[in-house]
This record gives structure tokens, C-alpha cells and sequence, in this order.
């Protein structure tokens, strides 16, 4: 993998990561369609920690939010009663909405891992994206904050989060989306996905971290590895400040056409190439 390879899948990564367009469609299509062909002993490792470089931003941008939180638990647990305060409930709410893409990722890893391989479904699936972005904007009322969160709430957007684990579908798009068609506020709805991707990437990470060290780490990944891992964590910070920035003002129906698009060129791509 050379340096400019690896910048350009750290900025792939850090991009679709937060944008609603699937990052996990973006890193299976742009080596695809640019034809690379890189040593496997690298690509893993490169996947594994470049991922860990787009949860630093989340860490960096939401310090205040997850400060808060650690602060209700721990006033919360003094009393007994840790999640009592709105910060302590909300992190209530992220776990719970985080364990149905937990569960779901282990009982049906093999299957999910087998759609990785096949482009033409990855493009449909972003199609998905698409129209989940579309219903989420056209159905969404738009009058709730996260004060206002029920478990029910959490779970619908939880398991949102679980479609995310195919190729096509985005975590941020689904979720996002799940939350405005539980009436919350656009810009509620993304902070709350954001804050939710936190555990999701830490746990998705310290699985993939497990994996690695059964397979080993090459030393000549290292300088790949560390061009991606800077690239994906600032263009990351950019794409969340960009996109929450976005949601106060405009429709997410621009990323719904992309996705489309998208979605379009790679089956016509596929079929071309009789792949």
C-alpha cells in the first residue's frame, strides 16, 4: 500500500464515517473501481487501527456531552440512582440503543461478512440508504429533544444502527433517520446518532483488535497505517462539525440522491466488468 493509497482511504474513511453515505460501501467501492490490488497482510491491520482513528474525532467534538454524562453516572450512583439526571439517562438511552447491532453483529457475523464480497448488493443496499434518509425527512416532525427520549425511542434507533452493519447501509443515515421519524429535532437526531457511534466504534474496534493480534502486526504497515489513521481522524472532525453544522439549516435529502447515484454506478460498473 503506498502513502498516497493510504491517505486517500483515511480521508474515504473519516468522510463517509460521519456523512450519510456508508462508509462501509465507500471502502469496499473506491479500491474496487481504482482497481487496487493490496497486500491482505497490510489491508487488515490498515482497516483495523484507521477505524480507531475516526473514533477520536467523536471523542474530541462531544468531550462536553460525554463529560456530562460521566458526571450524571457518577452523581447519579452517590444517590443510588445513576441514571436519575437527563445527562445519566442519556447515556442510558445510548446503551440500550446500543445492543441490538451488539447482539445482531455477533449471531449473524459470518453472513454479514460474506455480503462484503459482492458489490452488486452493496450498491442496492445503498439504495436503502437512500430511502431511509427520504422517509426519515418526509415523515419527521421535528419536535422533540433528547429530554424527551423514551426506551422505545432508543431501541427503534438502535436497531436502525443494526442495519448499518451491511455494506451500502450507513450507521449515521439510518440512525439519523430512525430518529426524525421518532419525531425528533434534525439536529437532536444527529447528536444523538454521533454520541451513539462512540460505542459502536469502541466495541467494533476492540473486536477487530482482538483479531489482529491473533493474525500479527507486519512492520512495514506502519507508516501506511499511521498516514490513514491522521487522515481518517481529521477529515472525521471535519465531517462531523460540517454535517451538524448542515442539520440546523437543510434537508438530508442531497446525501439521499447521492447515495443513489452512487448506488447506480456501481451495479453499472459491476455488470460492465461481468463481475
Amino acid at each position: 500500500m503506498t502513502w498516497l493509497q493510504a491517505l486517500i482511504l483515511g480521508i474515504v474513511q473519516g468522510l463517509s464515517e460521519y456523512l450519510p453515505i456508508s462508509s462501509s460501501a465507500h471502502l469496499v467501492l473506491v479500491p474496487w473501481l481504482l482497481g487496487w490490488r493490496n497486500d491482505e497482510r497490510i489491508v487488515f491491520p490498515f482497516d483495523v487501527l484507521v477505524q480507531w482513528g475516526t473514533l477520536v474525532p467523536l471523542l474530541v467534538y462531544f468531550r462536553r456531552d460525554l463529560w456530562a454524562i460521566m458526571r450524571g453516572w457518577w452523581d447519579g450512583l452517590r444517590r443510588g440512582a445513576p441514571f436519575a439526571t437527563p445527562e445519566g439517562q442519556l447515556g442510558g438511552w445510548i446503551l440500550l440503543a446500543t445492543l441490538p447491532a451488539a447482539i445482531l453483529g455477533v449471531l449473524l457475523k459470518r453472513p454479514i461478512e460474506a455480503v462484503f464480497l459482492q458489490p452488486v448488493l452493496t450498491g442496492v443496499l445503498l439504495f436503502g440508504t437512500a430511502g431511509l434518509l427520504w422517509l426519515g425527512e418526509h415523515f419527521g416532525r421535528g419536535e422533540r429533544d433528547l429530554g424527551r427520549m423514551q426506551a422505545w425511542d432508543a431501541l427503534v434507533i438502535g436497531f436502525a444502527q443494526a442495519l448499518s452493519l451491511l455494506p451500502g447501509i450507513s450507521r449515521s443515515g439510518s440512525t439519523i433517520a430512525a430518529g426524525l421519524g421518532r419525531g425528533f429535532l434534525r439536529p437532536e437526531a444527529a447528536r444523538f446518532s454521533f454520541l451513539l457511534g462512540i460505542p459502536a466504534l469502541l466495541g467494533a474496534g476492540l473486536v477487530a483488535l482482538r483479531d489482529l493480534y491473533v493474525v500479527g502486526f507486519p512492520s512495514d504497515a506502519l507508516l501506511p497505517i499511521l498516514i490513514g489513521f491522521l487522515s481518517a481522524a481529521l477529515s472525521g472532525y471535519f465531517a462531523i462539525w460540517g454535517l451538524m453544522r448542515l442539520v440546523r439549516r437543510r434537508s438530508l435529502r442531497p446525501f439521499a440522491v447521492y447515495c443513489v447515484g452512487v448506488g447506480i454506478l456501481t451495479i453499472a460498473l459491476t455488470l460492465l466488468r461481468g463481475g
